[in-house]
């Protein structure tokens, strides 16, 4: 069966899984305490930019995205997302879970948030005179790139930084799919930008060649007390901490996180040329590893024979939307049998 389901179908990619082999029978400290991880957060940081950066690794994206919002909230505030965010829709409500609600905005262009439409928000709920029985707006939470793929610009994110530093709530940018917006073409934002606007963001791992984990960054002598604590009573600190160590350590040896993110791109540009070749409707196009098609119902369901990707909704009567997804392991063939079959 051939899948573009999403983008860690796979495993891990050769480099990491040697050096974990090599390293296997070594013994040392654990939760994060060892030297591979101090080696990964000496890489990240000259990458970044930020000498001083405090670094931590984390289980995966939805436990990253729980902690950081649930120990930097306080108990009376929630976090504004797009409506389409992935804390509003696909973590099972795990930030509601933590006590937290979760403020939605509309999404605009591909999932952005409009920096408008945030000022709107908090500007409206102080001058309610009820505010104080209702919500707080205590942090903006993003991803790089968004849920469909769209990303945000210098300009952008230059902005809704400008909004959060006057209403004094943390920038916080999800970045499990972060390799394949720093390779798009479309691109003009680089890690030292995303350090220098966000309070606080992830270079996701798990979607980008390692078997698992996140690496959370605080870029602003901000990371909440007893941290270590706070994320093991959240249930995301694994014991063998070299393991996630090793993995970004490797990630961010001789730029291997950027060319995994370039062979998503690549792929994903071959895959928009055969889908315009065959003549699809893009619902969106995306400059980045996940393509969103307007399908007939009756071809959807005769590719699912022979085909794994993800259904994303109802278009119409007759047409639904669905989601291809290169991943920093695509192979150019599997695209040509892709097009075969399309």
């Amino acid at each position: 069966m051939l899948s573009f389901e999403n983008d860690y179908s796979e495993g891990a990619h050769s480099r990491i899984l040697k050096r974990l082999v090599s390293t296997d029978l070594q013994q040392v400290t654990g939760y994060g305490n060892d030297p591979f991880c101090e080696e990964a957060r000496i890489r990240i940081r000259e990458a970044i930019g930020v000498p001083d950066a405090d670094i931590y690794f984390l289980s995966g994206g939805t436990q990253t995205n729980q902690v950081v919002i649930d120990t930097m909230l306080k108990p009376y505030e929630g976090v504004i997302a797009a409506e389409t965010g992935h804390v509003s829709v696909h973590e099972a409500g795990a930030i509601e879970y933590s006590g937290h609600k979760v403020l939605t905005v509309p999404m605009h262009n591909g999932g952005k948030v409009n920096p408008m439409e945030v000022k709107n928000l908090i500007e409206d709920f102080y001058q309610d005179g009820n505010h104080e029985h209702m919500v707080f707006p205590g942090m903006l939470y993003i991803s790089q790139p968004t849920e469909y793929g769209a990303l945000y610009t210098r300009r952008e994110l230059e902005a809704l930084s400008l909004i959060c530093r006057k209403y004094k709530i943390p920038l916080y940018l999800d970045g499990a799919r972060l390799g394949y917006a720093l390779a798009s073409h479309e691109n003009n934002v680089t890690l030292s930008d995303i350090a220098r606007l966000t309070d606080v963001f992830y270079i996701g791992g798990t979607k980008v060649g390692a078997l698992c984990g996140e690496a959370l960054v605080f870029t602003k002598h901000n990371t909440p007390p007893h941290f270590v604590t706070q994320i093991k009573q959240h249930g995301a600190l694994i014991a063998k901490g070299r393991l996630l160590g090793i993995q970004f350590a490797e990630l961010f040896r001789d730029n291997l996180y950027y060319k995994l993110g370039q062979n998503a791109i690549e792929t994903a540009e071959m895959l928009k040329m055969v889908l315009h070749e065959k003549k699809y409707s893009f619902y969106f196009e995306s400059p980045t590893n996940q393509q969103f098609v307007i399908i007939d119902n009756r071809k959807m369901e005769a590719l699912r024979q022979k085909v794994v990707f993800s259904y994303m909704q109802k278009y119409d009567d007759t047409h639904s939307v669905i989601r291809f997804c290169t991943s920093w392991a695509t192979k150019p063939e599997q695209v040509f049998r892709l097009a075969e079959l399309l």
